[in-house]
């Protein structure tokens, strides 16, 4: 149980266990699903698009920020540096 808590991949492997080709379907025969079968994965995949998405958006949101930072320090630098005397 303990170790369950600890793997961020179970979610991924439990919702591919169904899939995978066991005894007659390793022939290349897909396997049969029924439509509560079929209802249950799309909204267990929408809930991982869901979880996904809110991911990318806070890794875009994080790489703004450091742009950001980075122009204010460059800015800054730029500003704190001794004016050159041969410029007029």
């Amino acid at each position: 149980m303990a170790e369950d808590l600890n793997d961020p991949f179970k979610l991924f492997r439990d919702m591919w266990k169904p899939l995978e080709m066991t005894g007659a379907a390793s022939s290349g025969v897909p396997p049969m699903f029924s439509v509560e079968d079929l209802e249950k994965k799309i909204n267990e995949l929408k809930v991982i698009e869901g979880w996904l998405t809110v991911n990318v958006n806070m890794l875009q949101m994080s790489i703004k920020t450091m742009e950001m930072q980075k122009a204010a320090l460059q800015t800054l630098q730029q500003a704190a540096a001794p004016a050159d005397p041969n410029k007029r």
